[in-house]
């Protein structure tokens, strides 16, 4: 494996608007709930990271030209930043040829990167391995094509990378274990063989993974002694006993016609997590409704409330082939034969052939993705304002930057699973 990359390098702190950055902002969490809304349907728990799928394919752009460009900017909702121009007269005709600036999209990404990556520096009052939030995205390429050094400019430049070739053509199984080995690295050895065996194949030129780390303790951590069995009720109506949590604490919280929502923040109070908890008969209503302006309704009613919370343990995985799923939503060129990746390579030979994704979430007393860690004594003392909250029900979560609302994850939870009580691995 070889990692061609351009001798430039990143500023630190990258220099982008704070205007791009929002719009980016904005544009990650409409996709989030497009997203939503196409793989709901496979039914069951539900976990994904839409700000590391959006960043990675924003990536991709880079490289990406005409009406496959086009396109993908309509999914992304990042169409904004795109800046057009035009040089001269192609022809005696008078023909102008227009071409698209994309340094203003990748600027603002790189500087929500970099400010992200600062959430979880370590300082003088946070112990280690409190939090951690790695992410990466990677491009392979097949080994034998020359990339332009304008594209090697951008991924220096704004993330830090560069394309790592294989030889798919030849050597398609060792690329594949590769691939394997390199996302078991950035996961913790969490996410192990995400490429099946037969999935890379000779005429695979072009394949991006996503990957994503996090780790983070509760503000507010509940007791294990408190926690004890419960009833979770199922949208068939069955019954199952799960491990519930229960915990007192002032937390954000707001009530409307359907649903309940409350915000619990973890140790740095930088990153939050979002808990919109439908009444069950409305669950699939709220669920099939669930987009950016009902969200920012719920966020805006939230107020501090002594709460009385309790919510089950729950840990699972989901996985994704992305790349059916971002054809049906308008993306189909990029994962065709007719996708322009010239501003890569300089021709057209270049495709996209799949965009995997896989998220594993935990959430325990001692919080999310969390290694083991002392549990804080559940308070005695109760007030006569206390607002008791049981999860017993399928519920949606967010996970989110406080300061620009960014949704890091978003996820889904109709059946909690057991959770065991071997530690989990900490890569951080």
């Amino acid at each position: 494996m070889n990692l061609v990359k351009s001798k430039k390098h990143r500023y630190d702190p990258p220099l982008a608007r704070q205007a791009d950055q929002d719009t980016l902002i904005s544009a990650n969490n409409t996709l989030a709930f497009d997203l939503y809304q196409k793989l709901k349907n496979g039914g069951g728990n539900l976990f994904f990271s839409p700000y590391r799928i959006s960043s990675a394919l924003t990536m991709i752009c880079a490289g990406a030209r005409g009406e496959n460009l086009e396109e993908m900017a309509n999914v992304l909702h990042i169409v904004p930043l795109l800046d057009k121009f035009w040089l001269g007269c192609a022809t005696n005709l008078g023909v102008l040829r227009s071409v698209t600036s994309q340094d203003r999209l990748h600027r603002a990404l790189s500087r929500i990167d970099y400010d992200l990556k600062q959430r979880g520096v370590l300082g003088k009052d946070r112990p280690k391995d409190t939090f951690c939030l790695h992410v990466a995205n990677t491009i392979w390429g097949q080994e034998d094509y020359e990339f332009l050094p304008q594209f090697l400019d951008v991924l220096a430049e704004c993330y830090e990378s560069g394309v790592r070739t294989l030889d798919f053509a030849k050597d398609p199984e060792r690329s594949r274990l590769t691939i394997n080995e390199w996302v078991a690295d950035q996961t913790g050895e969490r996410i192990k063989d995400l490429l099946p065996q037969g999935f890379v194949h000779e005429m695979t030129r072009l394949i991006l993974t996503s990957t994503t780390y996090f780790l983070a303790q509760w503000k507010y951590r509940f007791s294990k002694q408190a926690t004890s069995g419960g009833i979770f009720h199922l949208l068939n109506h069955n019954k199952i006993t799960v491990p519930m949590m229960r915990r007192e604490a002032e937390l954000k919280y707001a009530k409307g016609d359907c649903y309940q929502a409350m915000e619990l923040p973890y140790d740095n109070c930088e990153i939050s997590m979002v808990i919109l908890f439908p009444k069950p008969n409305r669950f699939e209503t709220f669920q099939r409704s669930l987009d950016t302006d009902l969200v920012n309704n719920v966020l805006m009613k939230l107020k501090n409330e002594d709460i009385g919370l309790v919510m089950p343990k729950f840990e699972f995985s989901s996985s994704f082939n992305l790349s059916s799923t971002l054809t049906t939503m308008g993306m189909g060129l990029a994962f065709s034969d007719k996708g322009d990746f010239s501003g890569m390579t300089g021709s057209n030979d270049l495709f996209l052939s799949d965009m995997l994704h896989r998220s594993f979430v935990s959430v325990d007393e001692a919080g999310t993705e969390a290694v083991a860690a002392t549990a804080s004594v559940l308070g005695t003392g109760r007030s006569a304002r206390v607002h008791e909250v049981t999860i017993d029900a399928p519920f949606i979560f967010l996970i989110r930057d406080v300061k620009t609302g960014n949704i890091f994850f978003i996820g889904r939870v109709t059946n909690p699973s057991l959770v065991t009580d071997a530690p989990l691995s900490s890569m951080c």
